[in-house]
């Protein structure tokens, strides 16, 4: 395995298997491409590692992404650029645990509906991308693959069904809101893959057993 097919593998979308290949090869090789490679999907991993809630080996990953700019040209600042954003990441996920202890019900909900919407698809075999990925003041809830197809997926939470069903709660504002971010993260990630917009509601009281989760594949979204 090159240095090379790495970034193939990267590109593909198989970030896991270009993160094994990258520690092979920089277990014998500290040149600087080599180590750009361990950079680059050590990132990818933590990312991952974010989106699974495991924060403390992020923690860890973060550490040695530090060391590593130390053994890489970065004349560009991409690299820091993309340090600093995992930085914000981390501490992002930080205070989501802090709101779900303290925070006010409402914030606590709506974070217990994401988290359980994102064990939901990784049940049904998603890989979670991103998580509350965010395009000026708008945001995407949760950016899984399914195959090879990039799904962007909102998710409503709601106590019960007693004022109104949570999907119409996207309205046409947010769809269009929804639709420049979606654009935006397929601009910004160079995405050539198919994909969707899903959404997924939970109905049921915080920290109920049992909520009622529908999962609405391949939702139509206002084009204007």
């Amino acid at each position: 395995m090159t240095v090379n097919e790495v970034f193939v593998l990267r590109n593909q979308g198989r970030k896991v298997e270009a993160y094994e290949a990258a520690r092979a090869i920089y277990a014998t090789d500290k040149s600087p491409y080599a180590s750009a490679a361990m950079f680059w999907t050590a990132v990818d991993i933590l990312k991952m590692r974010v989106s699974e809630d495991r924060l403390e080996e992020s923690r860890k990953i973060f550490m040695a992404l530090e060391r590593l700019l130390n053994n890489v040209k970065d004349e560009k600042g991409w690299m820091n650029d993309a340090l600093e954003k995992c930085h914000n990441l981390i501490k992002r996920e930080e205070k989501r645990s802090e709101l779900m202890i303290d925070g006010p019900e409402h914030i606590q909900t709506g974070i217990w509906g994401e988290e359980l919407a994102a064990a939901y698809l990784r049940e049904k075999g998603y890989v979670i991308l991103e998580r509350d990925w965010r395009s000026s003041h708008r945001d995407i809830d949760i950016i899984a693959q399914q195959g090879n197809c990039i799904v962007f997926v909102e998710v409503k939470t709601r106590r019960s069904r007693d004022f109104a069903d949570p999907i119409k709660a996207i309205n046409y504002q947010k769809q269009k809101n929804l639709r420049r971010a979606i654009n935006h993260y397929i601009h910004y990630r160079k995405i050539d893959n198919l994909w969707r917009f899903d959404v997924i509601t939970i109905v049921g009281k915080l920290g109920t057993t049992m909520p009622e989760i529908d999962h609405i594949e391949d939702v139509h979204l206002y084009c204007r």
